[in-house]
């Protein structure tokens, strides 16, 4: 683990040049009165510093959510793997943690001591094509390459679902070639591949420069529209040991996200901070594919994970022997009951 290059002061800069237009939300009397009579709780956040979907964790920074939670939230950069990060986790060198679901469940199959409590958003996992190969459409898939930057992405993990549930054998009829994320784009110039399944910003700035690349799918098509895919694991000590603070860091974030659908632009330049190579204009096209109206939490997100559990058993990335259901039950707690 490396702690972040962002410190909360960038943050706070960044929201300051938000302007007006992100008024600290929620932060009433009350809230304060609470705040003062209680030491803040410290909270050790892992994330992706780069990652613009998780928009709701500087936001959150930035707005005040966590210091309306009574919470002293220390944001840590973690470089490592999922397992890396969930034995963090587990282990208590971090309480807590934010990552996307189709890459983290194989991961909690393990037994890791981590709960997910709540979540950001849907989507942020898309897949193109190439109109010069004749790749438009998911048919137009069989016979071709599609490159990845991870072989447990969860951009290959979500299509190898979508193309099995449209048809498609996604180990026999198309073939998954792995390349950096900033040389897809170019893998897909060379003929290399001819289609290309990750995520945003990354996807959303090749088919600027690239015309060529037209969207095929994305994890929010068709029944997953109303699909969760980021979200916040943390381990079962604190959730055991300190419920409160579970709780409140639960709220904060699913609280930001409102706040991100709310205040998109606002949201969008406080992320240039995480993705200064990225205009504001961009960043909020961005943060509006997103659906971060909807974040599941409790009861609803445990239904979710069954969903995604039965789904990933479909491409053997769960065992098949898994109990959907008694495994979202598992490995989720709703700490806000």
């Amino acid at each position: 683990m490396a702690r972040t290059d962002l410190s909360r002061r960038d943050l706070l800069r960044a929201a300051g040049l938000a302007g007006a237009a992100a008024p600290l939300a929620g932060l009433g009397t009350g809230v304060w009165a609470q705040g003062a009579a209680a030491q803040p709780i410290p909270i050790r956040l892992s994330w992706n510093a780069t990652a613009v979907c998780v928009s709701p964790i500087p936001v959150a920074v930035t707005q005040g959510f966590f210091q309306k939670h009574n919470l002293d939230v220390e944001l840590i950069n973690f470089a490592g793997s999922t397992d890396q990060l969930l034995e963090a986790i587990a282990t208590g060198k971090t309480d807590a943690g934010v990552g996307m679901i189709h890459r983290w469940l194989k991961a909690l199959e393990q037994g890791f001591d981590v709960k997910l409590t709540a979540s950001l958003h849907g989507g942020c996992s898309r897949l193109v094509g190439s109109k010069a190969a004749g790749v438009t459409t998911l048919e137009s898939l069989r016979g071709k390459a599609i490159g990845v930057s991870d072989m447990a992405s969860p951009g290959k993990n979500f299509f190898a679902i979508y193309l099995t549930k449209h048809g498609i054998d996604p180990e026999r009829e198309v073939t998954w070639r792995q390349y950096p994320a900033n040389l897809l784009g170019l893998a897909v110039e060379k003929g290399e591949i001819q289609a290309i399944a990750d995520g945003d910003p990354n996807l959303y700035l090749l088919q600027k420069t690239q015309p060529d690349l037209v969207e095929i799918a994305t994890n929010l098509s068709g029944e997953y529209r109303e699909r969760v895919c980021c979200v916040l694991g943390i381990g079962g000590a604190l959730i055991r040991d300190n419920r409160p603070a579970a709780a409140g860091l639960s709220r904060a974030l699913l609280e930001a996200s409102d706040w991100v659908l709310a205040n998109p632009e606002a949201a969008a330049q406080i992320c240039t901070s995480i993705a200064p190579k990225t205009g504001v204009e961009d960043l909020q096209a961005i943060l509006n594919t997103m659906t971060y109206a909807h974040h599941p939490a409790g009861k609803e997100l445990e239904r979710e994970v069954a969903l995604y559990a039965d789904d990933l058993k479909l491409v053997n990335v769960l065992r098949p022997s898994t109990d959907s259901a008694a495994f979202a039950a598992a490995v989720t707690a709703d700490v806000l009951s």
